[in-house]
Protein backbone atom coordinates (compact mmCIF):
# COMPACT_ATOMS: atom_id res chain seq x y z
CA UNK A 1 0.00 0.00 0.00
CA UNK A 2 1.43 3.36 -0.88
CA UNK A 3 0.63 6.18 1.51
CA UNK A 4 -0.38 9.64 0.34
CA UNK A 5 3.05 10.90 1.36
CA UNK A 6 4.79 8.47 -1.14
CA UNK A 7 2.25 9.92 -3.61
CA UNK A 8 2.89 13.50 -2.85
CA UNK A 9 6.03 14.08 -0.62
CA UNK A 10 4.92 18.15 -0.43
CA UNK A 11 1.67 17.96 1.13
CA UNK A 12 1.16 19.12 4.04
CA UNK A 13 -2.27 19.16 5.48
CA UNK A 14 -4.72 16.10 4.42
CA UNK A 15 -8.33 14.91 5.09
CA UNK A 16 -8.71 11.61 6.28
CA UNK A 17 -10.81 9.18 8.94
CA UNK A 18 -10.03 6.70 11.66
CA UNK A 19 -9.59 3.37 10.96
CA UNK A 20 -8.78 1.87 14.55
CA UNK A 21 -7.84 3.54 17.90
CA UNK A 22 -6.66 1.23 20.70
CA UNK A 23 -4.67 1.93 23.97
CA UNK A 24 -1.14 1.01 23.57
CA UNK A 25 2.51 2.15 25.36
CA UNK A 26 5.32 3.33 23.61
CA UNK A 27 9.20 3.70 24.56
CA UNK A 28 11.04 6.85 23.83
CA UNK A 29 14.13 7.61 24.97
CA UNK A 30 14.97 11.45 26.51
CA UNK A 31 18.28 12.33 27.10
CA UNK A 32 19.56 8.75 27.33
CA UNK A 33 16.58 7.85 29.54
CA UNK A 34 14.46 5.67 28.57
CA UNK A 35 10.43 5.95 29.18
CA UNK A 36 7.27 4.31 29.25
CA UNK A 37 4.39 6.30 27.76
CA UNK A 38 0.79 5.61 27.43
CA UNK A 39 -1.83 6.34 25.05
CA UNK A 40 -3.29 4.88 21.47
CA UNK A 41 -1.95 3.12 18.72
CA UNK A 42 -4.28 4.85 15.87
CA UNK A 43 -4.99 3.68 12.52
CA UNK A 44 -5.99 6.02 9.49
CA UNK A 45 -7.91 5.24 6.25
CA UNK A 46 -4.68 7.15 4.40
CA UNK A 47 -1.98 9.47 5.85
CA UNK A 48 0.85 11.62 5.01
CA UNK A 49 2.99 10.99 7.80
CA UNK A 50 5.77 9.53 6.52
CA UNK A 51 6.46 5.97 9.01
CA UNK A 52 10.26 5.31 10.54
CA UNK A 53 11.98 3.25 7.90
CA UNK A 54 14.58 2.95 5.68
CA UNK A 55 17.36 4.75 7.52
CA UNK A 56 14.63 7.84 7.41
CA UNK A 57 12.85 8.87 11.05
CA UNK A 58 9.33 8.81 11.04
CA UNK A 59 7.64 12.23 10.59
CA UNK A 60 5.40 15.17 13.44
CA UNK A 61 2.81 16.55 13.01
CA UNK A 62 -0.84 15.85 14.60
CA UNK A 63 -3.98 14.40 13.79
CA UNK A 64 -7.29 15.98 14.70
CA UNK A 65 -5.44 18.44 16.73
CA UNK A 66 -3.38 15.62 18.80
CA UNK A 67 0.48 15.59 18.57
CA UNK A 68 1.76 12.13 16.91
CA UNK A 69 4.33 11.52 19.32
CA UNK A 70 5.56 7.94 16.85
CA UNK A 71 4.81 6.88 13.46
CA UNK A 72 5.72 3.00 12.50
CA UNK A 73 5.24 0.57 9.97
CA UNK A 74 3.04 -2.35 10.57
CA UNK A 75 3.02 -4.78 7.27
CA UNK A 76 1.30 -2.57 4.95
CA UNK A 77 -0.07 0.01 7.20
CA UNK A 78 1.04 3.45 9.15
CA UNK A 79 0.38 3.05 12.95
CA UNK A 80 0.41 6.76 14.92
CA UNK A 81 1.03 6.48 17.99
CA UNK A 82 -0.82 9.32 20.11
CA UNK A 83 -1.38 10.60 24.01
CA UNK A 84 -5.52 11.02 23.71
CA UNK A 85 -7.50 8.69 21.72
CA UNK A 86 -9.96 9.03 18.52
CA UNK A 87 -13.06 8.03 17.83
CA UNK A 88 -13.79 5.24 15.09
CA UNK A 89 -14.91 6.80 11.50
CA UNK A 90 -14.24 10.15 12.96
CA UNK A 91 -12.90 12.55 10.07
CA UNK A 92 -9.37 13.84 10.94
CA UNK A 93 -7.95 16.49 9.47
CA UNK A 94 -3.77 15.82 9.52
CA UNK A 95 -0.87 18.63 9.65
CA UNK A 96 2.68 18.00 8.65
CA UNK A 97 5.73 18.99 10.67
CA UNK A 98 6.89 20.51 7.39
CA UNK A 99 10.48 21.67 8.80
CA UNK A 100 11.11 18.54 10.18
CA UNK A 101 9.56 16.48 6.72
CA UNK A 102 11.71 18.48 4.59
CA UNK A 103 15.33 18.40 6.38
CA UNK A 104 14.66 14.79 6.17
CA UNK A 105 14.12 14.82 2.35
CA UNK A 106 17.09 16.83 1.86
CA UNK A 107 19.06 14.23 3.95
CA UNK A 108 17.56 11.23 2.45
CA UNK A 109 18.35 12.53 -1.00
CA UNK A 110 21.54 13.57 -0.74
CA UNK A 111 22.41 10.36 0.69
CA UNK A 112 21.01 8.54 -2.53
CA UNK A 113 23.13 10.95 -4.68
CA UNK A 114 26.19 10.43 -2.72
CA UNK A 115 25.83 6.58 -2.65
CA UNK A 116 25.21 6.69 -5.81
CA UNK A 117 28.21 8.80 -7.17
CA UNK A 118 30.38 7.07 -4.49
CA UNK A 119 29.81 3.63 -6.30
CA UNK A 120 30.15 5.10 -9.76
CA UNK A 121 33.12 6.98 -8.79
CA UNK A 122 35.41 4.82 -6.66
CA UNK A 123 33.55 1.51 -6.62
CA UNK A 124 32.20 1.98 -2.78
CA UNK A 125 29.17 0.44 -2.27
CA UNK A 126 27.07 1.72 0.79
CA UNK A 127 26.22 -0.78 3.35
CA UNK A 128 24.02 1.57 5.69
CA UNK A 129 23.31 4.88 6.74
CA UNK A 130 22.11 6.62 9.34
CA UNK A 131 20.16 10.49 9.75
CA UNK A 132 21.53 11.97 12.35
CA UNK A 133 19.85 15.05 14.19
CA UNK A 134 22.28 17.18 13.51
CA UNK A 135 24.96 15.17 10.93
CA UNK A 136 24.27 11.92 8.71
CA UNK A 137 26.72 9.03 7.81
CA UNK A 138 26.78 6.73 4.86
CA UNK A 139 28.98 3.55 5.81
CA UNK A 140 30.99 2.52 2.68
CA UNK A 141 32.24 -0.99 2.06
CA UNK A 142 35.87 0.16 1.86
CA UNK A 143 38.08 0.03 4.84
CA UNK A 144 39.74 3.42 3.64
CA UNK A 145 39.73 5.93 0.92
CA UNK A 146 42.23 7.31 -0.76
CA UNK A 147 43.20 11.29 -0.58
CA UNK A 148 41.26 13.75 -2.60
CA UNK A 149 38.26 11.18 -3.08
CA UNK A 150 36.09 12.97 -0.92
CA UNK A 151 36.89 16.16 -2.30
CA UNK A 152 36.32 15.06 -5.70
CA UNK A 153 32.90 13.55 -4.54
CA UNK A 154 31.65 16.64 -3.35
CA UNK A 155 32.14 18.66 -6.07
CA UNK A 156 30.71 15.57 -8.13
CA UNK A 157 27.24 15.83 -5.94
CA UNK A 158 27.18 19.07 -5.51
CA UNK A 159 27.29 19.49 -10.05
CA UNK A 160 24.17 17.60 -10.34
CA UNK A 161 22.41 20.08 -7.54
CA UNK A 162 23.36 23.01 -9.80
CA UNK A 163 22.48 20.83 -12.91
CA UNK A 164 18.72 20.83 -11.69
CA UNK A 165 18.33 17.00 -12.28
CA UNK A 166 15.78 15.58 -10.63
CA UNK A 167 14.74 12.88 -8.34
CA UNK A 168 11.99 9.90 -9.61
CA UNK A 169 10.39 7.49 -6.85
CA UNK A 170 9.14 4.29 -8.57
CA UNK A 171 7.49 1.66 -6.68
CA UNK A 172 8.72 -1.57 -7.34
CA UNK A 173 6.77 -5.11 -6.40
CA UNK A 174 9.42 -7.12 -3.93
CA UNK A 175 9.77 -9.54 -6.99
CA UNK A 176 10.00 -7.58 -9.77
CA UNK A 177 13.60 -7.64 -11.46
CA UNK A 178 14.27 -3.81 -11.26
CA UNK A 179 14.49 -4.08 -7.15
CA UNK A 180 18.01 -5.53 -7.96
CA UNK A 181 19.27 -2.64 -10.18
CA UNK A 182 17.71 0.09 -8.00
CA UNK A 183 19.23 3.02 -7.59
CA UNK A 184 18.61 7.12 -7.47
CA UNK A 185 17.16 7.40 -11.45
CA UNK A 186 18.26 10.52 -12.74
CA UNK A 187 15.23 11.52 -14.50
CA UNK A 188 11.82 13.86 -14.62
CA UNK A 189 9.96 13.27 -11.49
CA UNK A 190 8.54 15.81 -8.91
CA UNK A 191 11.63 16.41 -6.83
CA UNK A 192 14.53 17.81 -7.72
CA UNK A 193 18.08 17.95 -6.13
CA UNK A 194 18.28 21.86 -6.42
CA UNK A 195 16.13 21.52 -3.44
CA UNK A 196 18.92 20.35 -1.95
CA UNK A 197 20.80 23.44 -2.81
CA UNK A 198 24.52 21.96 -1.14
CA UNK A 199 25.87 19.01 0.13
CA UNK A 200 28.86 19.38 2.48
CA UNK A 201 31.20 16.02 3.23
CA UNK A 202 32.58 16.54 6.65
CA UNK A 203 35.09 14.01 6.44
CA UNK A 204 35.41 10.50 6.96
CA UNK A 205 35.69 8.16 10.58
CA UNK A 206 37.00 4.79 10.52
CA UNK A 207 33.73 2.50 10.65
CA UNK A 208 33.35 -1.25 11.77
CA UNK A 209 34.67 -4.29 10.60
CA UNK A 210 36.77 -2.87 7.27
CA UNK A 211 34.35 -0.07 6.87
CA UNK A 212 34.25 3.74 6.00
CA UNK A 213 31.80 6.68 7.89
CA UNK A 214 31.52 9.06 5.06
CA UNK A 215 30.00 12.21 7.32
CA UNK A 216 27.58 14.68 5.62
CA UNK A 217 25.04 17.09 5.79
CA UNK A 218 22.76 18.43 3.06
CA UNK A 219 20.48 21.63 2.46
CA UNK A 220 19.33 24.12 5.23
CA UNK A 221 21.83 21.79 7.71
CA UNK A 222 24.52 23.45 5.85
CA UNK A 223 23.73 27.14 6.18
CA UNK A 224 22.85 26.27 9.35
CA UNK A 225 26.50 25.26 9.83
CA UNK A 226 28.22 27.90 8.22
CA UNK A 227 25.95 30.18 10.43
CA UNK A 228 26.98 28.28 13.41
CA UNK A 229 30.86 28.41 12.46
CA UNK A 230 30.60 31.90 11.72
CA UNK A 231 29.29 32.79 15.63
CA UNK A 232 31.95 30.62 17.03
CA UNK A 233 35.10 31.98 15.18
CA UNK A 234 33.61 35.35 15.81
CA UNK A 235 33.39 34.28 20.06
CA UNK A 236 37.05 32.96 19.20
CA UNK A 237 38.25 36.11 17.84
CA UNK A 238 37.15 38.85 20.56
CA UNK A 239 38.36 35.63 23.28
CA UNK A 240 41.77 35.08 21.76
CA UNK A 241 42.23 38.57 20.24
CA UNK A 242 43.28 36.55 17.16
CA UNK A 243 42.57 36.44 13.05
CA UNK A 244 40.48 33.39 12.28
CA UNK A 245 43.43 31.86 10.71
CA UNK A 246 45.66 32.26 13.71
CA UNK A 247 43.01 30.39 16.35
CA UNK A 248 44.37 26.73 16.31
CA UNK A 249 47.70 28.41 17.37
CA UNK A 250 46.72 30.45 19.91
CA UNK A 251 44.26 27.75 21.43
CA UNK A 252 47.88 25.23 21.16
CA UNK A 253 49.97 28.46 22.44
CA UNK A 254 47.21 28.70 25.86
CA UNK A 255 47.47 25.12 26.44
CA UNK A 256 50.73 24.47 26.24
CA UNK A 257 50.86 27.39 28.68
CA UNK A 258 47.99 26.02 30.98
CA UNK A 259 50.01 22.55 31.12
CA UNK A 260 52.88 24.42 32.48
CA UNK A 261 51.14 25.98 35.03
CA UNK A 262 49.44 23.04 36.53
CA UNK A 263 52.93 21.17 36.55
CA UNK A 264 53.77 24.16 38.77
CA UNK A 265 51.04 24.54 40.75
CA UNK A 266 51.13 20.88 41.55
CA UNK A 267 54.86 21.15 42.86
CA UNK A 268 53.53 24.52 44.83
CA UNK A 269 50.80 22.16 46.36
CA UNK A 270 53.01 18.98 47.20
CA UNK A 271 55.26 21.20 49.16
CA UNK A 272 52.40 23.22 50.58
CA UNK A 273 51.07 20.12 51.99
CA UNK A 274 54.49 18.97 53.80
CA UNK A 275 55.06 22.79 55.04
CA UNK A 276 51.11 22.28 56.29
CA UNK A 277 51.94 18.97 58.18
CA UNK A 278 54.83 19.99 59.60
CA UNK A 279 53.49 23.01 61.08
CA UNK A 280 50.94 20.97 62.73
CA UNK A 281 53.54 18.43 64.31
CA UNK A 282 55.52 21.39 65.06
CA UNK A 283 52.70 22.95 67.74
CA UNK A 284 53.20 21.59 71.48
CA UNK A 285 49.28 21.23 71.96
CA UNK A 286 48.83 20.16 68.53
CA UNK A 287 46.28 16.99 70.04
CA UNK A 288 45.37 14.18 68.33
CA UNK A 289 42.86 15.92 65.18
CA UNK A 290 43.46 17.36 62.60
CA UNK A 291 41.34 18.96 59.76
CA UNK A 292 41.66 21.00 56.56
CA UNK A 293 39.60 22.37 53.78
CA UNK A 294 41.65 23.62 50.57
CA UNK A 295 39.64 24.11 47.60
CA UNK A 296 42.72 23.15 45.30
CA UNK A 297 44.08 19.93 45.41
CA UNK A 298 43.85 16.21 44.81
CA UNK A 299 44.38 12.83 46.21
CA UNK A 300 47.73 13.01 46.67
CA UNK A 301 47.84 16.71 48.38
CA UNK A 302 46.05 15.18 51.14
CA UNK A 303 47.91 11.80 51.16
CA UNK A 304 51.13 13.82 51.88
CA UNK A 305 49.57 15.73 54.09
CA UNK A 306 48.27 12.42 55.67
CA UNK A 307 51.52 10.80 55.53
CA UNK A 308 53.98 13.31 57.00
CA UNK A 309 51.82 14.33 60.25
CA UNK A 310 51.59 10.09 60.67
CA UNK A 311 47.99 8.73 62.14
CA UNK A 312 48.63 5.92 64.12
CA UNK A 313 47.86 8.55 66.94
CA UNK A 314 46.13 11.21 65.45
CA UNK A 315 42.64 11.50 63.69
CA UNK A 316 43.00 13.27 59.97
CA UNK A 317 40.23 14.36 58.20
CA UNK A 318 41.10 16.33 54.63
CA UNK A 319 38.91 17.91 51.83
CA UNK A 320 39.30 19.14 48.26
CA UNK A 321 37.09 21.40 46.01
CA UNK A 322 34.22 23.51 46.06
CA UNK A 323 33.20 24.44 49.68
CA UNK A 324 29.63 23.78 49.41
CA UNK A 325 30.33 21.67 46.57
CA UNK A 326 31.66 18.66 45.26
CA UNK A 327 35.05 17.26 46.05
CA UNK A 328 37.41 14.41 47.04
CA UNK A 329 37.72 13.66 51.20
CA UNK A 330 40.29 11.68 53.16
CA UNK A 331 39.27 10.16 56.53
CA UNK A 332 43.30 8.55 57.81
CA UNK A 333 43.50 7.32 61.59
CA UNK A 334 43.61 4.51 63.93
CA UNK A 335 42.23 1.38 61.78
CA UNK A 336 39.19 0.74 64.53
CA UNK A 337 38.20 4.25 63.95
CA UNK A 338 38.44 4.95 60.44
CA UNK A 339 36.75 1.48 59.76
CA UNK A 340 33.98 2.46 62.08
CA UNK A 341 33.51 6.11 61.03
CA UNK A 342 34.37 6.15 57.55
CA UNK A 343 31.41 4.57 55.72
CA UNK A 344 28.68 7.25 58.44
CA UNK A 345 31.75 10.63 56.71
CA UNK A 346 31.09 9.24 53.13
CA UNK A 347 27.35 9.11 53.80
CA UNK A 348 27.13 12.64 55.23
CA UNK A 349 29.03 13.73 51.85
CA UNK A 350 27.09 12.22 49.92
CA UNK A 351 29.85 10.39 48.52
CA UNK A 352 31.33 6.97 47.67
CA UNK A 353 34.63 5.89 49.46
CA UNK A 354 36.77 2.69 50.54
CA UNK A 355 39.72 1.86 52.35
CA UNK A 356 42.18 -0.38 54.39
CA UNK A 357 44.85 0.14 56.76
CA UNK A 358 43.97 3.52 58.57
CA UNK A 359 42.87 4.98 55.06
CA UNK A 360 39.30 6.14 54.12
CA UNK A 361 38.91 8.11 50.82
CA UNK A 362 36.32 8.68 47.99
CA UNK A 363 34.35 10.99 46.20
CA UNK A 364 32.15 13.99 47.66
CA UNK A 365 29.51 14.73 45.71
CA UNK A 366 28.80 17.83 48.54
CA UNK A 367 30.55 19.24 51.10
CA UNK A 368 27.57 21.11 52.36
CA UNK A 369 27.80 18.65 55.47
CA UNK A 370 31.33 19.36 56.11
CA UNK A 371 31.36 20.30 59.31
CA UNK A 372 28.78 17.51 60.58
CA UNK A 373 31.53 15.23 59.74
CA UNK A 374 34.33 17.12 61.20
CA UNK A 375 31.93 17.03 64.43
CA UNK A 376 31.92 13.18 64.12
CA UNK A 377 35.92 12.77 63.64
CA UNK A 378 36.73 15.13 66.91
CA UNK A 379 33.79 13.13 69.17
CA UNK A 380 35.69 9.95 68.23
CA UNK A 381 39.15 11.68 69.09
CA UNK A 382 38.43 12.36 72.42
CA UNK A 383 37.38 8.82 72.64
CA UNK A 384 40.65 7.65 71.74
CA UNK A 385 42.22 10.77 74.27
CA UNK A 386 40.19 8.99 77.02
CA UNK A 387 41.42 5.50 75.92
CA UNK A 388 45.41 6.67 76.21
CA UNK A 389 44.43 8.06 79.26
Amino acid sequence: MAFQCQRDCYMQEFDTCVVSCVPAELTLENNGKKEKLKGFNLKLKDTILFPEGGGQPDDHGTVGGVPVLRVLRQGPEAVHFISSALEEGQEVHIKLDWERRFDHMQQHSGQHLITALADTMFGYKTTSWDLGRQRSSIELDTATVKPGEMEALEVAVNEKIRAHIPVAVNLLSIDDPAVEKACVHLQKSSFSLFRNHVIKILGTEKGKKNKTNLIFIAGNRVLKYAEKSYSIEKSLTGLLKTGADEHVDAVDKLQKTVKRLQKSNLIILREMAVLIAQNFKNKPDRGNFFSLHNKDGDNEFMNIIANEIGFQDTVIFLTVGEEKGAGLFLLAGPENIVTEVGPRVSELLQGKGAGKAGHYQGKANSLVKRAEAEALLKEHSCKLTAGEE
